[in-house]
């Protein structure tokens, strides 16, 4: 189950339709849709997330917190409305592209895929753009 909570002021318009988008990107690689929260939030509430739980005292677009079991994809995936929007203007692409990037990168993460390396980043890229694929397909 996929559930969307708000905690700035921001609403997905096409809920159900990025519901079945993410079902069908973490399928494809034999995995199962568990328990899977996105949380929208601003800077500041993604800013005390960042610091509690990771140390870290910088600004992120994306935290997200892995619950998955073998094969059940499970999570928190809290994502910055603001960091979203300005990171959109930074990459010279639309915010819907940027969030829908940003949105699926969290549930990568749950299915092993990893950013750390050159390597690792080109390979996080490609299945982001085949899971892009997907949705505007």
């Amino acid at each position: 189950m996929i559930d969307f909570h708000y905690e700035t002021v921001f609403k997905l318009d096409n809920e159900s339709q990025l519901t079945n988008w993410i079902v069908s990107c973490i399928e494809e690689d034999s995995f199962k849709a568990g328990e899977i929260n996105y949380v929208f939030c601003d800077d500041a509430y993604l800013h005390k997330l960042n610091v509690e739980f990771l140390q870290h005292d910088t600004l992120t677009d994306i935290i997200s917190f892995d619950n998955t079991l073998g094969k059940i994809i499970a999570g928190d995936v809290f994502i910055s409305i603001e960091r979203v929007k300005e990171n959109s203007k930074t990459f010279n692409t639309s915010f819907d592209a940027e969030l829908h990037r940003v949105m699926i990168h969290g549930i990568l993460h749950y299915m092993g895929f990893k950013d750390k390396t050159e390597e690792e980043k080109t390979v996080m890229r490609e299945k982001e753009n085949q899971c892009l694929f997907l949705l505007n397909n």
